[in-house]
């Protein structure tokens, strides 16, 4: 008899605990419009969700909370109400790198919770995001947020690993294991691009980044991620002619409004390659333009002199060439017979780095602002942060001087402070008409949509890595950097080496790739200002390609991803106007690659004239081998390119 008591006791206890956990585990199904991705949202001790695709377990019960100083939401989460919707609506970048029209069609949910917060996911046919929502009076202390992701099986993870938060992201993509990646070994940076290892991939970022530190991803050492973060920098310390040491940190990440939207945590989902190159997440979840009229926004392309250490030479060249009047007029010219916008004066072109409105002695900035002026060419200026946070009132300086923009080295940070740097940096420059191009910088999140004035960032291995930028690194690019916003990658090499006969230094600087590679970049990857980065001389010797590359626009009406597999090739088709064009990547492979193109994306009815440059018969071994040709094309129509190792495709038809 007391052994039945028992039982029934046993019975009766475990149908209590079920109830219980059946009341903790509510679940919320959240799916794409197209009905392929599914977000399974369920609420016990924490917010977890889980997500998946075509009924494939992609991340399995991840959860997310914040960390305040008076509490931590999320935990034991008590939802107070749900709502659910569709959004669709048409969106159009005045910067548009990638399309010129972009519809943003998605479903979301609300999650309202006691404790005056609340969680909104959204579903995408390419994706899904998430973020906090809180309602809270005065001001609140974050200290810490959770985004913790769990992987059902090994995943390779393609990522960015800098040995501190002090990184302007250029360090080279490591590639690791999901199941080995250790509390104890290197953070990543965002992006992250996630191979499941069964055909899908998924890359991790975050948009609408305001008041609030940058992401970092690290290890779990149990086949997860968890977000950490920089934490909020109180007192600062010298540290040269452009820097600041942090000297004492708070032990929250963040201070700021109790009423705010946090930034937005993505995973855009793909089995497809191509769509990686293609998605548009970051404009999706970004703040909407708070300029009112951005006419004035220029973006376009830039004769840059530090990469060739600003020195033409040959028979033209009359006078001793450096960072002086004479040379940067000598730029002027080649940029106004080009038809390029501007010309960049990077560091040498002021008497010293801390005082931006003494020009070197020897650079009359005046003259140069006029006689670009009368040559249509604008002048762009380089400055440290430092000296920018310094004489924020330069902005007006510069406007009234008739500078066009500013180039902006050196942050290498990503705490709170920084990112509200950013944001006072744009707001400001952008009342006085100014655009902001951004070097050691973190990734794109989004303050390029609320400000259009902030046409590019670097924060990325580029050129200026000479030799240690190699395009088995560069043609994750596509598929990682650009595809959460514009890259100032700084291209155009017109001396080019395979990597075993790399030797080049400033004035001769060279790239390693193919002469073909070097000229599909300029269609492959995205910035509001692209650079040509080599010497005019150089240039004027090689009048064929300068064409090519001077006629390829910054901004775009159509993307359309031709051939796409992240890290090894990457061909892009891209439209302004009636004209495409054709950028095509590859990387170190031994064998050369033979890719058929597929014309269908032409308008029907019409003849195109293709005019292109494809790698020589030598160019495996001498890169600076190229040939150029023309065909005639219509939709419909096939073609077969070959691309050497590191070597490249580019074409325009019209």
């Amino acid at each position: 008899m007391k052994l039945i008591n028992k039982f029934v006791c046993c019975i009766l206890l475990l149908s209590v605990v079920s109830v219980k956990l059946r009341a903790q585990g509510k679940s919320i199904n959240l799916t794409s419009p197209n009905g392929e991705i599914k977000v399974a949202i369920t609420l016990g001790d924490k917010i977890y969700y889980s997500v998946s695709d075509q009924g494939r377990d992609l991340l399995t019960k991840d959860h997310l909370a914040l960390t305040l100083r008076d509490g931590v939401l999320g935990e034991n989460p008590k939802l107070a109400g749900t709502k659910k919707g569709k959004g669709d609506e048409v969106i159009r970048p005045y910067v548009p790198v990638k399309f010129s029209t972009v519809r943003s069609v998605y479903n979301w949910v609300l999650l309202t919770f006691k404790g005056n917060y609340a969680v909104e996911f959204r579903a995408f046919d390419d994706g899904i995001a998430y973020r906090f929502i809180t309602s809270k009076k005065g001001d609140v202390e974050v200290l810490n947020e959770d985004f913790s992701i769990n992987f059902p099986q090994d995943y390779t993870l393609n990522v960015q690993q800098p040995g501190g938060f002090k990184t302007s992201y250029e360090d080279a993509y490591t590639h690791i294991s999901s199941a080995t990646w250790k509390p104890t070994d290197k953070m990543s940076t965002l992006p992250v691009l996630i191979d499941t290892k069964q055909n899908y991939k998924i890359l991790i970022s975050e948009s609408d980044l305001s008041d609030y530190p940058g992401m970092f991803l690290k290890g779990t050492g149990e086949n997860g991620a968890v977000s950490t973060f920089p934490k909020a920098p109180l007192d600062f310390g010298p540290d040269g002619d452009r820097s600041l040491k942090i000297l004492k940190s708070a032990d929250y990440i963040a201070k700021t409004k109790g009423t705010r939207n946090f930034p937005w945590r993505y995973f855009v989902i793909t089995s497809n390659d191509k769509q990686l190159i293609e998605n548009t997440m970051t404009l999706r979840l970004a703040s909407k333009s708070v300029i009112g009229d951005p006419t004035w926004v220029k973006p376009g392309q830039a004769s840059w002199e530090w990469w060739n250490d600003a020195a033409p030479y040959g028979p033209d060249v009359n006078f001793v060439s450096g960072y002086n009047l004479d040379t940067y007029k000598y730029y002027i010219d080649f940029a106004s017979k080009y038809g390029v916008k501007y010309i960049v004066m990077d560091e040498g072109w002021a008497k010293t780095t801390t005082d931006p409105y003494t020009p070197n002695p020897e650079v009359d900035v005046k003259e140069l602002i006029r006689y670009g002026k009368e040559k249509n060419v604008g002048i762009v200026l380089w400055l440290t942060w430092l000296t920018v946070h310094n004489n924020m009132g330069l902005f007006k300086t510069f406007h009234d001087w008739g500078i066009k923009g500013v180039k902006i080295d050196f942050m290498d940070r990503s705490d709170q402070w920084m990112v509200n740097y950013y944001e006072d940096v744009v707001k400001e420059a952008a009342k006085n008409e100014i655009f902001v191009d951004f070097h050691g910088a973190f990734k794109p999140s989004g303050l390029e949509y609320k400000y259009p004035n902030l046409i590019s960032y670097e924060g990325v291995r580029g050129m200026e890595q000479m030799g240690g930028c190699r395009p088995d690194n560069s043609v994750y690019f596509p598929f990682m950097r650009n595809a959460v916003g514009p890259m100032d990658y700084t291209p155009g090499a017109m001396i080019s080496m395979q990597p075993e006969a790399y030797s080049a230094r400033r004035p001769n600087a060279g790239s390693i790739g193919t002469r073909a590679y070097q000229m599909a970049l300029y269609v492959v990857f995205e910035s509001g200002i692209q650079m040509l980065a080599d010497n005019p001389t150089l240039y004027y010797r090689n009048a064929d390609c300068t064409e090519f590359i001077t006629s390829v626009p910054t901004t775009w009406d159509e993307t359309k991803a031709l051939v796409a597999d992240a890290g090894q090739i990457a061909v892009v088709a891209k439209r302004k106007g009636q004209k495409w064009f054709i950028g095509g990547i590859t990387n170190n492979q031994e064998k050369t690659r033979e890719v058929e193109l597929n014309f269908d994306f032409l308008e029907k009815g019409k003849t195109y004239t293709m005019t292109y440059f494809e790698d020589g018969i030598n160019a495996g071994r001498q890169a600076m081998d190229y040939r150029r040709k023309t065909a005639q094309v219509k939709a419909g129509d096939k073609m077969t390119i070959k691309m050497v190792r590191n070597g490249g495709f580019a074409a325009v038809l019209q």
